[in-house]
């Protein structure tokens, strides 16, 4: 099947601290105002690049996946960003995952079945356009999200029952968009802190989140050229 690098790809970033990252690394010159955050333009060659905080959390996300869809009509849309992973699971901190599916986990549903829900808000990812060898090292995974940092009690039970090893805020909701948009996803998350079953690394912690930020964000910016050249018209 015939490759090309697509012409327009869209880059969120979800948390305040990795976009102020993500804007120090590509220094743009020029900044523009979304209802979601700020955003930016690179332009190389025949290729548009719109590089966009999305914001923190299911509702932003799932919102600024759409507005961004609507305006831009990428071709590709990817999510960089951070993750904390469950402690024991074979993760340690900067391990890149890439999300081959991404399930919702918070939600409560006691009216019906429960796993009808969950199974609604669970979005595989096709990633057969991917270049082989994969040019970085990577955990393939499915992804969890939740309106909430990962609760120490939760993590025996998201290892058991969807055999998770990390989790983030906003990956699911970004995915089930780009999804219902017809619109291929990408989806690149670093591993900021480990949670183990008392606590977390950087609960209480922030400058060692802000820390790995600055070591994972523009490691996965300066790849992201790489992961584009397998991209196939025919997705």
């Amino acid at each position: 099947m015939p490759h090309f690098i697509p012409k327009t790809v869209a880059v969120i970033f979800s948390a305040s601290t990795e976009w102020r990252i993500a804007r120090e690394y590509l220094n743009p010159t020029e900044v523009f105002p979304s209802p979601f955050g700020d955003w930016c333009r690179i332009t190389n060659n025949e290729q548009t690049l719109i590089f966009i905080q999305g914001g923190w959390g299911k509702i932003s996300a799932a919102a600024s996946t759409q507005y961004i869809i609507d305006h831009w009509q990428p071709d590709l849309v990817v999510n960089l960003g951070t993750c904390g992973g469950f402690a024991g699971s074979g993760l340690i901190k900067d391990d890149i995952i890439l999300a081959t599916e991404t399930l919702v986990y918070d939600i409560v549903e006691q009216m019906g079945a429960p796993q009808e829900a969950t199974a609604f808000y669970t979005t595989p990812l096709d990633l057969s356009w991917l270049p082989q060898p994969l040019p970085m090292h990577v955990k393939m995974c499915r992804l969890v999200s939740a309106d909430r940092d990962i609760l120490p009690n939760d993590i025996p039970e998201l290892k058991e029952k969807y055999q998770a090893i990390a989790a983030d805020w906003e990956s699911g909701a970004i995915a089930w968009v780009a999804k219902r948009n017809h619109k291929p996803c990408l989806i690149l998350r670093g591993v900021s802190d480990l949670v183990n079953t008392q606590t977390g690394e950087a609960y209480g912690n922030f400058d060692l989140f802000i820390e790995s930020c600055r070591r994972i964000i523009p490691l996965l910016i300066k790849n992201l050229p790489l992961w584009l050249v397998g991209f196939n018209t025919q997705l």
